[in-house]
């Protein structure tokens, strides 16, 4: 039996840790606000963004007995990447990206939009 395939190729996902991107989908979806990618995780397609999925963790036992954080902590879970869209660093408005490789062999990010260079 196979097993379902990711909706994003795992080694080409085009954001990066410190991008800017829009959450496009899902229950933070927010068209207007650009938000910073805290990490990317490239196994499993998902990506941990500031202020997105926030859940509030309580501690059990075994942790209280340990002396380690005391109450209700709030903990950001990672989303899909295909729920976001990278900002155009030229316009400001979320954009497509594809790979162009460069005089030196290396793979460069442009904006579908501008044409400019995500760096």
């Amino acid at each position: 039996m196979a097993t379902k395939a990711s909706a994003t190729p795992l080694n080409k996902l085009n954001i990066r840790k410190g991008d800017k991107v829009l959450v496009i989908s899902g229950k933070n979806r927010d068209v207007k606000t650009p938000r910073e990618v805290l990490s990317v995780s490239k196994e499993t397609g998902r990506i941990v963004v500031e202020g997105v999925n926030v859940v509030k963790n309580t501690p059990d036992k075994r942790q209280r007995a340990n002396g380690e954080e005391q109450g209700i902590t709030e903990k950001t879970m990672p989303i899909d990447a295909s729920n976001v869209q990278l900002i155009d660093p030229k316009s400001g408005k979320p954009t497509r990206v594809k790979r162009v490789k460069g005089e030196d062999g290396k793979v460069q990010r442009i904006s579908v939009k501008s044409g400019e260079v995500i760096a």
